[in-house]
Parts: structure tokens; sequence; C-alpha cells
């Protein structure tokens, strides 16, 4: 994997979700003809048409480890990795990265821009609306940037409150519910653009954590342009005593269950075997991040 964190990386966050989800029924419902989210119908034909042209178009957003366009020109990433090895077994052969905004996403799948979405999309109630998803390939875990030696050993969100401690994240991020969740003050949360600029904050001693995926963090210090900052273990944040968990899959159009069905059954094979692992350990996912989550668990949060 190359490439550096890009600015504005705040997409993982329940409220981008919504918001992906909303640019693609807006145009549902005002009479653009492009965009349709009814759906197939009979199971949809899209896995036979794949293997007859042999190529499939993946939607991708640029937001490393998941998926990105290295400085190279090639698509990388464990989305892309994945989902190559999964389609090659289906009988595609080929593979056309289609980048676009993240939100833009949705509404480029229901205007048939693309085949699938390969970004490590979260897993939702508002985006199962307008999307049918696979199962999720890895779980989302939280974490904490800190100055090096973690000088107010902070864990997990009650210790960030218990030490009314000043706490960075991005810009309506989940990261922002689970904190006040667990009684940190509204005031005492500052949002920044992405975690380079919480990291550049936390340095300047503005904030004394910057919160956001674990994912993410691994990928922002793999920079090297802030020595100071480390990163806190990895942990599921609790809201009154329930663990939030969440997961990333891929995108199909509504209705192509045919496609989604096969799809998950390599998918599964590859966790049971290991491959899965494997195949995402070099973007910097490890056992922490498997999952047994289910899209249909996942859809209903």
């Amino acid at each position: 994997m190359t490439g550096t964190l890009p600015r504005g990386i705040g997409r993982r966050s329940l409220l981008a979700g919504v918001a992906a989800l909303g640019a693609g029924a807006l145009g549902a419902t005002t009479g653009c003809s492009r965009v349709d989210i009814s759906g197939a119908t009979d199971g949809g034909h899209l896995l036979d048409d794949l293997r007859s042209k042999g190529t499939v178009r993946m939607g991708i957003a640029s937001e490393p480890p998941y998926a990105s366009i290295n400085s190279e020109g090639q698509l990388t990433g464990e989305a892309p990795a994945v989902a190559k090895t999964i389609f090659q077994r289906l009988g595609v052969r080929h593979f056309e990265p289609v980048p676009v905004e993240f939100g833009a996403l949705v509404p480029g799948l229901h205007s048939f821009q693309y085949d699938v979405i390969v970004a490590g999309m979260f897993i939702n109630k508002a985006r199962c609306a307008a999307v049918l998803f696979s199962d999720p390939d890895y779980e989302s875990k939280d974490a904490f940037l800190v100055a090096k030696g973690n000088p107010h050993k902070i864990k997990d969100y009650p210790d960030v409150a218990r030490h009314g401690l000043r706490m960075g994240t991005g810009i309506g991020y989940a990261e922002i519910d689970y904190a006040v969740g667990n009684g940190v003050r509204k005031g005492d949360i500052q949002t920044y653009g992405d975690q380079i600029a919480g990291m550049e904050a936390l340095e300047a001693g503005r904030i004394d954590c910057f919160a956001g995926t674990a994912l993410t963090m691994i990928e922002a210090l793999k920079t090297g342009q802030h020595p100071k900052v480390e990163m806190t273990p990895p942990f599921t944040p609790k809201v009154d005593g329930k663990l939030q968990r969440d997961g990333g899959g891929y995108g199909f159009r509504i209705g192509e269950t045919k496609l989604r069905d096969a799809f998950n059954r390599e998918l599964h094979k590859m966790k049971k075997s290991g491959e899965l692992l494997r195949i995402a350990k070099p973007y910097g996912f490890t056992e922490e991040f498997m999952t047994d989550l289910t899209a249909k668990e996942l859809c209903k949060k």
C-alpha cells in the first residue's frame, strides 16, 4: 500500500452515511430518470452480464487503507484486493476502477456508473435502504491519537470524561456520539477536517487526544511527520453498556441478490480458510479487525 492519508477523510461516520443516502434518494424522487433504486427483479442478471463482459467496474473513494489510486496510478487497498480475488473466482477477470467522492458513491451506483461499491463502506440502516450489502469483511475499532507516552493514560471514552480531557475528532464522526454517550461534555470536543489536522492540534497542545477509527489512525501515522504522536490500542466503544460494533462491506444495486449471494459465498470461504486475513494484512488489518457480523445485523442499526 502506498500514498498518504488525504485531507477530509471524515467518511466512516454515521452522518456521512445519511448524506450519501440522501444524495441518491433525492435524485430518485425529483424526476431524475437516470436514478432508480427500485432494483432488479428475479435476483438480477448482473453476474451473468459481468461474466459475459469479463470486466467489473468498481466505484471507489480515495481513502487508504480501504481503497485508493496510488502515486503510480494503480488501484490499491484492502477492499479492491479482496474484491478482485472474489470476482476472479466468479469468472470476472478484469477490473475498472471508477474514483468518485465518497458522498457520490451511492448515487453513482444507482446511475450505473459502476457495478459495485468497493470502498470499505460502513453498513447501517440508512444505507441499507438504498444499497444491497455483502456481509462485512472487517469490523471497525476506535482508537485515540495521543502525545507520546500517553501521559493521561487514555484507553477509552470514560477515561476522557473522567479526567475532563479535551478531545478532538472529525466533523460528523460517530465518535462524537460515542464520547457524549460516555459523559464527555460537548464543550470539550473540538472537530477537525481529518487526522492530520488532529495530530497538529495535539502537538500544539490544543487537545489532549483525537478519536477516530483505528485503521485510519494507523494510516495517518505512516506519514512519519508527527513523531510526537502515538496511537492507543484499538477498542470497541460502549454506550450505556452496549458494544457499538460497526463493519464495512461491498455495495450492490437493490435486487442484485444473485451477485451479492455469490460474492458472499466466496467471502465466507475466505474468512473460514484465513485467506481474507492474509490478503488484508499488508494494508494494516489484523486478527482483531476480522468479524463474524452480518449485513442483516448491521442493517438494523
